[in-house]
């Protein structure tokens, strides 16, 4: 049985739906204890999973080891539940994992790689209502020198950087390879129909905007949010507390056809 780390919605409130947060290149589960933390206050249930140990670069097997990892934790939210899995259901990804999330939706992979991967999933369990893709790396970016470096692409939050310095799991170095390029051009090609929030830090030296910004287009239902002055650690930088509003606006929005609850009508700034 996969671990995961689970966050529940307040005694009392009624859950309104189900996040599975799937980390990024180095990270762990305690990375998305803040995201997840705050998610659940509002009346979510979140659970955070690990990252697949298959290799990236044999895609097929990868997206079927993520898919399982997937089925895993929703089976296990569902069992637990008196109703069943609380939905709307969605999926929320990190750099590598925000690659292989949307590689996954965009249906049955074709490369050169050995392995089956029996996709297309819609209609199984897992099958999200939406995706969250934070941070998508861009074509051949990777960050090398020392941590300390690394720590400057990932974020300037000194919380976070602490977090990540103190946590003796997270992998040192990680970013220095680039995510491989089939698993970047399925992620980048997905039309999948489901409504898609795209996170990226302005700052962020490995997102490549222009593909992110055509991605979003590409999408049926996608809506782009530049997060100012933010890094690759997009959900964990130090506009931390805008971004999961923004994502509690998506999240909200999708319970109601995508129609925001808040519109302005007028504002001076």
């Amino acid at each position: 049985m996969t671990q995961s780390t689970d966050f529940h919605a307040p005694d009392g409130l009624r859950t309104r739906g189900t996040v599975i947060v799937v980390p990024g290149r180095g990270e762990t589960r305690a990375t998305y204890a803040r995201l997840g933390s705050r998610l659940a206050y509002d009346a979510y249930r979140v659970r955070v999973v690990d990252l697949p140990a298959a290799d990236p670069a044999a895609v097929a097997p990868f997206l079927d080891a993520l898919a399982r990892r997937l089925s895993e934790a929703v089976d296990g939210i569902a069992a637990e539940a008196p109703d069943g899995l609380p939905r709307p259901l969605v999926l929320v990804g990190s750099d590598l994992g925000a690659a292989g999330l949307a590689a996954l939706l965009a249906g049955p992979f074709s490369g050169p790689f050995s392995g089956p991967f029996s996709g297309p999933f819609s209609g199984t369990a897992w099958w999200p209502q939406a995706a969250v893709l934070a941070g998508l790396p861009g074509q051949g970016s990777r960050a090398g020198g020392k941590w300390e470096d690394e720590l400057d692409i990932r974020t300037h939050c000194p919380t976070h950087r602490g977090v990540l310095t103190g946590d003796a799991a997270v992998e040192r170095g990680a970013l220095a390879g680039a995510v491989p390029q089939d698993l970047l051009d399925a992620a980048y090609g997905s039309a999948a129909g489901i409504p898609h929030l795209l996170l990226v830090g302005d700052a962020d030296p490995l997102a490549d905007r222009d593909a992110i910004a055509r991605a979003a287009k590409t999408l049926p239902k996608a809506r782009l949010s530049v997060v100012r002055g933010a890094h690759h650690d997009v959900l964990n930088d130090l506009q931390h507390r805008s971004v999961a509003a923004e994502v509690v606006t998506f999240l909200e929005a999708l319970r109601n056809e995508l129609i925001p609850a808040v519109t302005v009508e007028t504002s001076a700034w």
